[in-house]
């Protein structure tokens, strides 16, 4: 698949994430940091959301995104490295240091976990999200070069 066709799927997906009503988003968001298979209410829902050609190994990273969506406001700038690096404050430095660290070294299994700690925590500071770079980070998330973990230590580390 190539960029552009990629980019058309994120940007389908939020299209249709941004029709939810209040209820959907809450069905959604009770469902945050759980796997598909684990989900509960809302197979029906995400499956209405996805575009079609997603490939079925990306139904985790749309799914996780979905849930999320719900809790924190869009309209950010750049990745999450950088979102984080905006909710810095020399009172909390060393918590949000180290809830980075944790979270770019997270697997599969932790991810959903980690990621929704870090949202809720921009949400407290009221950083908005990159929900479409979120998400294509997501997808690239496991790749063996982990570049998007590099970038994301990059953007908040490097001064």
């Amino acid at each position: 698949m190539s960029e552009q066709e990629r980019d058309l799927k994120i940007a389908t997906f939020f299209e249709r994430l941004e029709r939810l009503d209040a209820g959907e988003r809450a069905r959604l968001k009770r469902n945050a940091g759980q796997k598909l298979a684990e989900s509960r209410g809302v197979l029906g829902l995400f499956y209405s959301l996805l575009p079609p050609g997603v490939s079925d190994y990306q139904h985790e990273a749309y799914f996780m995104i979905a849930t999320l969506y719900p809790i924190a406001d869009s309209g950010g700038q750049g990745n999450l490295g950088e979102a984080l690096r905006q909710a810095r404050q020399a009172k909390n430095a060393k918590g949000v240091d180290r809830r980075i660290e944790i979270l770019l070294d997270a697997d599969d299994a932790q991810l959903s976990f980690r990621l929704r700690q870090a949202i809720r925590f921009l949400k407290s500071n009221n950083v908005r999200i990159n929900w479409p770079r979120l998400l294509a980070d997501m997808l690239n998330w496991t790749h063996p070069n982990r570049f998007i973990q590099q970038q994301w230590a990059r953007s908040y580390f490097a001064e």
